[in-house]
């Protein structure tokens, strides 16, 4: 089973660049390219919330159009730029997204790993948290299936980064109880995160919880106390989640055009 994760659209209307620079429609055309590109293609495409800039309807009717193209499911969940109301009428039309006591929670047990999205958002707020009812059901929801292989989709990465600016605005509730549930089942491979626009990866609650960067800016990484808040226009880039059968391999795919690839032998000559 192959899961590509993208995160942090920031998808667009009527023309306007994010933060007055950046072309996210563009840059998404480009990762849905490089997505069907893929050799061989996902079995899944999950993105991990900031699905929308602003959180608008029109938005939201962009992004819809912007990803029909790929021909693959594609498993929603929010960040903080998005808004549930607007992101449940766009996706309407997924089985998967009921939602529960008005969080967009869900388990999608279609492939041979067990794919669960936790909804952080914290209404008008950059940061996010997993309240006693949300930690709740995520407990409920792993005890179902004890021995499933699990993925767990989250937008805000429960660890800090030492991007100072940005753990400001992390997972700010929930860290420790969520840890207490996660080394409880030892089946869950991974928790794919986004958020902070960058591949980040860190052992947590004895699985391996990583980020995804941005389909179009990075957060500039920048590790000093106090550094202020700034992006770069790095390449974009997707995660592919391998499931090899005892266990789970993730590589950083950069979305682009680059020479090659060129064979290392050519008539049995090492080419050097």
């Amino acid at each position: 089973m192959l899961i590509a994760q993208i995160s942090d659209l920031h998808v667009t209307a009527n023309g306007r660049l994010a933060y007055q620079r950046v072309d996210t429609v563009a840059a998404v055309e480009a990762c849905v390219r490089h997505l069907n590109g893929l050799k061989p293609q996902p079995d899944v495409i999950v993105a991990t919330g900031d699905l929308v800039d602003c959180g608008l309807d029109a938005e939201y009717q962009v992004l819809k159009a912007l990803l029909a193209p790929l021909g693959r499911p594609v498993l929603v969940i929010p960040g903080n730029h998005d808004d549930r109301a607007a992101l449940s009428r766009a996706f309407r039309d997924a089985p998967y997204l009921p939602g529960t006591d008005g969080f967009l929670h869900y388990v999608v047990e279609d492939w041979p790993v067990r794919l669960i999205g936790i909804d952080t958002v914290v209404p008008g707020a950059g940061h996010g948290a997993l309240c006693a009812d949300r930690l709740r059901w995520l407990a409920d929801v792993l005890a179902k299936a004890p021995d499933t292989p699990t993925v767990v989709m989250m937008h805000h990465p429960p660890f800090r980064t030492g991007i100072v600016h940005m753990d400001e605005i992390g997972l700010l509730e929930g860290t420790l109880d969520l840890s207490a549930i996660i080394a409880g089942h030892p089946n869950v491979e991974r928790i794919l995160c986004g958020h902070v626009h960058r591949a980040v990866e860190r052992r947590f609650a004895g699985t391996i919880a990583s980020i995804c960067p941005s389909t179009s800016h990075q957060v500039a990484l920048d590790l000093r106390p106090g550094a202020e808040a700034t992006f770069a226009l790095e390449p974009p880039a997707v995660q592919l989640h391998l499931w090899t059968g005892d266990g789970i391999v993730s590589h950083t795919s950069i979305i682009g055009g680059f020479p090659g690839p060129y064979p290392f032998f050519a008539d049995g000559t090492l080419i050097t």
